[in-house]
């Protein structure tokens, strides 16, 4: 019987893995969500399956039927050593997600401070805006908590090279929605850097 290697990767048998993609098994087919292989890896955070199909010349670009990819999802979701694989394999560093933003953005909004880090490092923009008309450090401030984790993303933001005065659509800029939300010690860190 004939089982799709998307299969294999879901019941994390690594073997099985191994010898189809020595076999020559099509990496890039998809299930009926549009998912490849490698994305199902990266979905279960498997690091050494995810590293077979990228050795093998798996797409760390293809986007499934909600626009996730597995460069994009494993930003999303700080899984760091699958996306320093997904940047060292061709990740498209302008590629964006349903929400029309790019990596960078749900690492800043989920307090993934190592993961911002990588991403800053490899050249992501920092001042690009999603669809909601939100950048990275604005997601960081209306959708952060405060805490010491977006404090650093702040910083290493602001570090980077980001307009600390791009406002949201509204015209409120991210000192303002740190003001308003009293989180002081990002204020202070924004007012520092020129922020109005």
């Amino acid at each position: 019987m004939h089982v799709p290697l998307i299969d294999a990767v879901i019941a994390d048998d690594y073997d099985r893995v191994r010898d189809m993609v020595a076999n020559g098994v099509d990496l890039e087919f998809r299930d009926e969500n549009g998912r490849t292989p490698l994305l199902a890896a990266v979905t279960a955070n498997n690091i050494e399956i995810a590293r077979i199909l990228m050795e093998a010349g798996a797409d760390v670009n293809a986007q499934d039927d909600i626009q996730d990819s597995p460069y994009l999802l494993a930003g999303a979701r700080g899984y760091n050593e699958i996306l320093q694989l997904t940047l060292e394999h061709g990740a498209n560093l302008t590629s964006t997600n349903r929400y029309g933003g790019t990596a960078l953005i749900p690492a800043c909004e989920r307090g993934h401070v190592d993961t911002v880090k990588l991403l800053i490092a490899a050249g992501v923009d920092v001042n690009h805006i999603n669809r909601l008309g939100w950048t990275g450090l604005l997601e960081t401030v209306i959708l952060g908590d405060g805490s010491e984790p977006y404090l650093q993303i702040t910083k290493q933001l602001i570090d980077a090279g980001a307009d600390v005065n791009l406002a949201d659509r509204d015209g409120v800029t991210p000192l303002q929605h740190a003001q308003q939300r009293g989180f002081g010690r990002i204020a202070t860190l924004l007012d520092g850097a020129g922020a109005r």
